[in-house]
């Protein structure tokens, strides 16, 4: 099929926005109302972005620099105490991990990352932003911070998709360096599957054009970024409804906010190809064979509890944890039921 004009993409895009926002306005207006009338906050003191850890740059064999942090206990013992690692989402950053940072020091050495293009990291070369090569990626970081020991992997959204991109390239570690998973809100593959809250002749248009879409997101990305950058109405709604199922704070829901305008409108659309396409679901067998979390809320539009799931049917000895009232960013929205279940994975972990 021949691929649609410029004109055509653009005016479809025009009409998924119309339709994205229709949507928002309809999900959220409740809440926008109840967020101006009580206008408490309860996370206006929290310091969302600046915890810190010892960091260092990672340069990878094609030259991107990753950013990387480590946190280690006072009493850490390298090679016999677990290092925990973090894999942040899509359009995020390591910050992202902003209450599990804060809450489970001294389960062992806790690392965070910002993925290539993201964060702190360098901008990659083009053509290198896959899952496929997020999985090599982290098979780096566990080189660099995990030399020996026991490892953990905690990913979540396209970070869990970058733990399973790992597993299928290094099957081996599984169980030898590799002794417990947290897959949280993330996918096996099928994404143009996923409605985002939208009518079904929407979403079927939105992935129909995804790629053209994005390949014109990524040509005006001078023009969109300073936009994305900007705190309005819009994009606050946008934000909640796609990011949190229940009621966040402004201070939280502001904090996503920039996470994701801080990401360049040209790396959202590189790496859109990949995601639509990506599938790791005949890789994750080999993951019965140690303790594994999949943690979802239950009104996640971004990656729906459907997708965990699927995780489920090919590690059905996986514990599976679906939270109520909760979106795609659970692991702030609900961190204290997060951060429960994480520990009790480290436990279980250990404990073998």
């Amino acid at each position: 099929m021949d691929r649609p004009s410029p004109q055509v993409v653009g005016i479809g895009a025009l009409g998924l926005a119309g339709l994205v926002l229709g949507a928002a306005l309809g999900v959220t207006a409740e809440r926008v109302a109840v967020r101006r009338t009580f206008r408490t906050d309860p996370d206006r003191f929290e310091p969302y972005g600046q915890l810190r850890g010892a960091s260092h740059r990672l340069v990878l064999p094609d030259g991107t620099g990753l950013y990387v942090e480590v946190e280690d206990p006072d009493d850490f013992r390298p090679g016999v105490d677990p290092t925990i690692i973090f894999a942040h989402g899509f359009a995020l950053s390591s910050d992202a991990w902003h209450y599990q940072r804060r809450d489970l020091s001294g389960l062992g050495r806790l690392v965070f990352y910002d993925q290539r293009s993201h964060g702190r990291s360098d901008r990659a070369p083009n053509g290198s932003h896959t899952i496929d090569q997020l999985g090599r990626d982290l098979a780096a970081v566990i080189e660099d911070t995990a030399p020996t020991g026991p490892v953990i992997l905690v990913g979540h959204s396209m970070g869990g998709m970058t733990v399973m991109s790992l597993v299928e390239h290094h099957p081996d570690w599984i169980g030898t360096r590799i002794r417990g998973v947290a897959l949280i809100a993330t996918s096996p593959g099928r994404m143009n599957t996923v409605s985002l809250g939208l009518p079904k002749p929407a979403a079927a248009l939105m992935h129909r054009y995804a790629e053209d879409l994005a390949a014109v997101m990524g040509a005006k990305q001078p023009v969109i970024d300073p936009v994305r950058g900007q705190v309005n109405d819009l994009g606050y709604i946008l934000t909640k409804v796609y990011s949190f199922g229940g009621a966040s704070s402004p201070s939280m829901t502001r904090f996503v906010h920039d996470l994701n305008a801080a990401t360049p409108a040209d790396v959202i659309a590189e790496f859109i190809p990949s995601l639509v396409k990506h599938d790791k679901m005949h890789s994750l067998e080999v993951l019965n064979t140690i303790p594994v979390l999949v943690l979802v809320g239950d009104r996640d539009l971004l990656t729906p509890s459907e997708h965990s799931q699927e995780i489920l049917h090919k590690i059905p000895s996986a514990e599976y944890v679906l939270l109520p009232d909760s979106g795609h960013m659970v692991l702030l929205e609900r961190h204290g039921d997060v951060n429960h279940r994480l520990r009790e994975l480290i436990r279980r972990t250990t404990a073998r």
